[in-house]
């Protein structure tokens, strides 16, 4: 027989007051929680995932400044894997001139791939909730 002051809420028979009746969270109990189909959701989506990481780091992206005087190759990884200084952006007595447009093209290149980044993972990311 049970006691009519003791709660049936097993949480809070185990003295854990405030936490929600999980049974109530998913419409009637664990068992209701198809945690098959959810496993196989997010290893589809980790697949995905992969896939589209695996797409970005084989792309190059390329960004100029100067009216091409300096050119930039970045990785969809993100690291900068060719420069190019055309010889007359080489001043010797300028050199902070040079220094801006590596960093201009840099920046570019750097951003196009962001760019794509956020347009191939995006997504995927606000799918897991991230």
């Amino acid at each position: 027989m049970s006691d009519p002051t003791s709660p049936e809420d097993p949480i809070e028979a185990a003295g854990i007051p405030g936490l929600p009746d999980l049974g109530a969270l998913t419409g009637g109990g664990l068992g209701s929680m198809d945690l098959g189909g959810m496993l196989a959701q997010a290893q589809a989506m980790q697949q995905q995932l992969m896939q589209a990481q695996e797409e970005l780091a084989s792309e190059v992206f390329e960004g100029s400044a100067g009216g091409d005087l300096v050119t930039a190759k970045v990785s969809g990884t993100g690291e900068l894997v060719d420069l190019t200084i055309k010889p007359e952006a080489a001043d010797p007595e300028d050199t902070e001139t040079l220094a801006d447009l590596v960093l201009a093209a840099v920046r570019a290149a750097t951003a196009q791939q962001q760019e794509a980044a956020a347009s191939k993972l995006g997504p995927m990311a606000g799918g897991l909730g991230l």
